[in-house]
């Protein structure tokens, strides 16, 4: 499966499953960053280390190694 690293700016994608644990996945699901959810990839940062994402209308950035965790 393809990681959330991958996407492309301005690529719509969907989350198809969270392989975080602990307190990081708890953030990521109160974020709204849930399986089946359909975010948008808006900017990514100098060094491509945060990115900025669409999810559900509101805009947050991950870090690289989080968005590691998420496949789409």
């Amino acid at each position: 499966m393809k990681k959330l690293t991958e996407a492309e700016i301005n690529q719509k994608v969907e989350i198809k499953n969270l392989l975080a644990d602990g307190l990081i996945r708890e953030r990521m699901l109160a974020l709204g960053f849930t399986k089946g959810a359909v975010l948008e990839v808006v900017r990514k940062g100098p060094l491509n280390d945060l990115t900025l994402y669409n999810v559900r209308g509101t805009m947050i950035a991950l870090r690289s190694e989080e968005s590691q965790l998420i496949e789409i």
